[in-house]
């Protein structure tokens, strides 16, 4: 599956094109000062394709909230918890004098902690610097931009925008092609769902960027159930460690002990298919004779297994170390070809771009390795409740 990634389109007598993500239809806005029909309004540019973990523009702000945003509490009328499994999407421009600046990543989201084990996310939330904002879809609720930007943590003002002052400050919202300029009070915007919301701060862009996104894989209805013990998949490696993995000695700052304190304890699932074929990752990878490492399987369902006294980071990477296996962008233990990650959060679904060795292992977390050709469905699960 390959996506383009975009560029910019300023004007100033000529068109700079920028990568970016998904437009398409959701239904009018029902906020206080609604969009309206702008005659002397600018044109919409064609759409270009946005990638899943690719950034659109420049870094101009930190990732995540700032001290004043959600940072678990409830914000703006909106709790944080357990993420949905029904999303829908908006996505939003911000331009500085016609420069496009990321929207940060990891908005809304609260990474775990020791006494919040799973972490939380809120019903808006942003995964990547796309602009995508993932909005729950499980009941029939709207959010607006001031919401969001409640839980980023910045202002939202007809005179300041994330920190942004410079006049005028101007706002479209494309629905379905419909391009509008909006001029109510921006916090009441209702995010449209899979529209685009433009924010010009200071000098105008010339044409208003629109995006096209590609969707992941859906669901499989059929859940695949992991029971102890048990095997998903065809073998395909030996269990336990290869030569070059974890004999004892830590891997990676990772210790190898016995009897080690369980108060960090969580599990993520790892599923590798390659053109089509899902190979069945093997057992006992991370324990050893004398002793088990914070990060180990003990069957071969894929489920792998945190156990830790203490709270950190644990990545794939670091798995693959201790397996003592290759984890790239083109082999997996051995099997070569194109790989594409997907990861899912209980339903927050999307296809991962980055370092494949920085994904993070968090609890319950769904991470598919494709290799090859592509898959038609993601697989979801049924879990035993792992020791």
């Amino acid at each position: 599956m390959s996506y383009g990634i975009v560029s910019r389109i300023v004007a100033v007598g000529a068109i700079l094109m920028l990568a970016s993500c998904g437009g398409g239809g959701g239904g009018p806005s029902t906020s206080p000062g609604a969009p309206a029909a702008n005659t002397s309004q600018p044109t919409l540019a064609n759409a270009t394709a946005l990638v899943d973990g690719s950034k659109v523009g420049d870094d101009y702000w930190p990732a995540g909230p700032t001290q004043t945003g959600g940072t678990g509490q409830p914000v703006s009328g909106l709790n944080c918890g357990a993420r949905g499994n029904v999303y829908t999407y908006s996505h939003l421009s911000i331009y500085l004098n016609g420069r496009p600046l990321a929207l940060p990543a990891n908005i809304g989201t609260v990474a775990p902690t020791m006494a919040a084990q799973t972490g939380c996310a809120y019903p808006v939330h942003t995964d990547d610097e796309t602009g995508k904002i993932r909005m729950d879809a499980s009941s029939n609720a709207s959010y607006t931009l001031g919401q969001f930007f409640a839980i980023w943590g910045q202002p939202l003002t007809t005179t300041n925008v994330a920190g942004l002052t410079s006049a005028p400050i101007t706002i479209y919202v494309n629905n379905g092609g419909q391009l509008s300029k909006y001029t109510g009070d921006p916090a009441s915007l209702v995010l449209p769902a899979h529209g685009e919301v433009s924010i010009e701060i200071g000098s105008p862009v010339g044409q208003i960027p629109t995006f096209s996104w590609t969707d992941p894989p859906s669901f499989d209805p059929n859940q695949t159930v992991l029971a102890y013990g048990g095997t998903v998949g065809t073998a395909h490696w030996q269990n336990g460690n290869t030569s070059t993995g974890g004999t004892g000695a830590d891997v990676d700052g990772l210790v190898c002990a016995s009897g080690m304190a369980e108060t960090y304890h969580v599990h993520a699932h790892l599923a590798i298919v390659s053109d089509g074929q899902w190979l069945a990752l093997p057992a006992n990878v991370g324990i050893v004779s004398q002793c088990n490492y914070e990060m180990h399987t003990h069957d071969s369902t894929g489920i792998i297994h945190i156990e830790t006294p203490n709270m950190k980071t644990f990545t794939l990477g670091q798995f693959f170390d201790i397996w003592g296996q290759t984890l790239s962008g083109t082999n997996v233990a051995g099997v070569t070809g194109t790989v594409v990650a997907y990861i899912n959060d209980n339903g927050d679904v999307r296809r991962y771009e980055g370092d494949l060795r920085n994904i993070e292992l968090i609890s319950h977390r769904d991470i598919t390795l494709q290799i090859g050709k592509p898959v038609n469905t993601l697989a979801t699960y049924s879990w035993y409740e792992p020791q």
